[in-house]
């Protein structure tokens, strides 16, 4: 009789926990995923991977909500101003966060001061490729024909100030290269004209090249990942190929309303991680080009600090700027 009436109250308490717990939580609410551009895109298809896998586990309706613009600037903004209240959070690519502050004059908003990482959550690593036509079939062959030929060799990239322009200009400045740059509006026409030979080489990402690559229509030189990819295994790392550190990926990482609550933000991270770190997972990023990135909170804060130092120091180098 005595065990059981313990028993009893040993229950009786943890009810009378459990319902005090759920007094003090917050009702269940939308959690959305803000995303800075159109359906479709490689940030977005990440975002609406994340938001199936994380709705059962947090218990909430996840959304995915678009509004693109000033390359990815205007959803930023929108968040920068979102309450901290557990509601809203952004899926945000590299160059929303570290490049555009440093490219335009009217960004409404400070990487650094104005949000909570939660964490990395994809790497997009960039590829580098040639034209079929010009001299040379290995990435030392390019390098020793383009010192050769200084200003000979013009590159492409999907416009001013992006990753595919930066990037490059990281190589060019490691390398002590002279290659003319060439700003197209996207990448498919930098691709055609890649193909055509009125440019000869670039750093684009996997989703981009690939179909050029496996038609024979680009060759593929090098990667700029710090690993050699799973869809390329045996393409070198630049960093392989005597550029120790380089590496050219635009990373995806999520990220809510400074303030936030720090016990939400390391649930959510929990949540999101498991996901992250699933084979399921990765096989869908693999599948776009795309690798698992992994953080945590403080992990990504750092690393975030750090980019944005060093995207900002190569778009000073760079001279670009956009209106």
């Amino acid at each position: 009789m005595t065990s059981k009436l313990i028993r009893g109250f040993v229950l009786t308490l943890a009810a009378l926990a459990a319902s005090a717990v759920w007094a003090q939580a917050p009702s269940p609410k939308v959690l959305r995923i803000v995303v800075g551009f159109p359906p479709g895109q490689a940030v977005d298809i990440v975002a609406r991977l994340l938001a199936d896998k994380i709705s059962p586990a947090l218990g909430q309706n996840v959304i995915v909500e678009n509004r693109p613009g000033q390359g990815g600037s205007l959803a930023l903004a929108a968040i920068a101003k979102s309450p901290a209240d557990g509601t809203t959070v952004t899926l945000s690519a590299l160059a929303s966060l570290v490049t555009n502050p440093h490219l335009y004059k009217n960004v409404q908003y400070d990487t650094l001061k104005d949000f909570e990482p939660v964490g990395l959550v994809a790497d997009i690593p960039l590829v580098f490729v040639a034209n079929t036509g010009i001299p040379g079939k290995s990435f030392g062959d390019i390098v020793a024909y383009a010192k050769a030929n200084p200003s000979k060799l013009f590159h492409p990239s999907s416009g001013n100030g992006t990753v595919s322009h930066l990037a490059m200009e990281d190589f060019k400045r490691r390398a002590g290269l002279k290659i003319g740059h060439v700003p197209y509006q996207g990448s498919v026409k930098a691709m055609t004209d890649l193909v055509a030979g009125n440019v000869h080489v670039a750093m684009d990402t996997v989703a981009v090249t690939r179909a050029y690559i496996q038609s024979g229509r680009l060759n593929l030189l090098a990667v700029g990942s710090a690993k050699r990819l799973p869809v390329f295994p045996d393409t070198p790392t630049i960093g392989e190929l005597g550029y120790t550190g380089f590496e050219a990926n635009a990373w995806i990482g999520l990220l809510a309303p400074a303030g936030s609550p720090a016990d939400w933000v390391a649930h959510l991270n929990d949540e999101v991680m498991k996901v992250v770190r699933s084979a399921d997972f990765e096989q869908r990023l693999v599948a776009f080009g795309q690798q698992p990135r992994p953080s945590s909170p403080a992990e990504f804060k750092t690393f975030l600090k750090a980019e944005f130092e060093r995207w900002g120091e190569l778009v000073r180098a760079s001279g670009a700027k956009v209106d």
